[in-house]
């Protein structure tokens, strides 16, 4: 089997990541890999051509990063207070890019990620980005759909 020595976990900061997390312990202890928790922050810019003043959307884009970091950080002490390899980072930019970005940046091996579970005229609207980035990823990615997942019993 193969060994996975670095796991991706990127979260949309909702209550659909703490819904996997337990899924991804596992992962994460089965193969005593480092764990790397991020959040990507959309970028505004595309509202500049929308007569919104360029400074107003950074200051907004960097207020979001700055939240995100302390969300963030919130995440990992209540879900991984005893795992002495974790990393986070926050990103912004396009989601997909951003992270296959930081796979290659930092030798990522495997991708566990959330879906919302979207169909119908809900998933043509919004997409998936979690559909999206599985096409493009340069390692495997685990998809888990936080409302489907039902916890094994013993």
């Amino acid at each position: 089997m193969k060994e996975f020595d670095r796991i991706l976990f990127p979260i949309d900061l909702s209550e659909s990541s703490d819904r996997i997390v337990p899924r991804l312990k596992g992962m994460v202890k089965q193969f005593n890999a480092e764990l790397h928790v991020v959040f990507v922050a959309r970028i505004f810019g595309h509202f500049a051509g929308m007569h919104v003043p360029h400074p107003a959307i950074k200051k907004f884009e960097s207020e979001i990063v700055e939240g995100s970091k302390k969300r963030l950080a919130e995440f990992v002490d209540v879900y991984f207070p005893d795992y002495p390899k974790v990393k986070t980072a926050v990103l912004s930019g396009d989601i997909t890019e951003q992270l296959i970005e930081y796979i290659g940046a930092q030798k990522i091996d495997l991708v566990m990620m959330g879906t919302h579970g979207r169909k119908g005229l809900e998933k043509v609207i919004f997409g998936s980005v979690a559909e999206r980035f599985m096409r493009m990823s340069p390692v495997p990615v685990l998809l888990i759909n936080p409302y489907r997942y039902v916890k094994k019993t013993n």
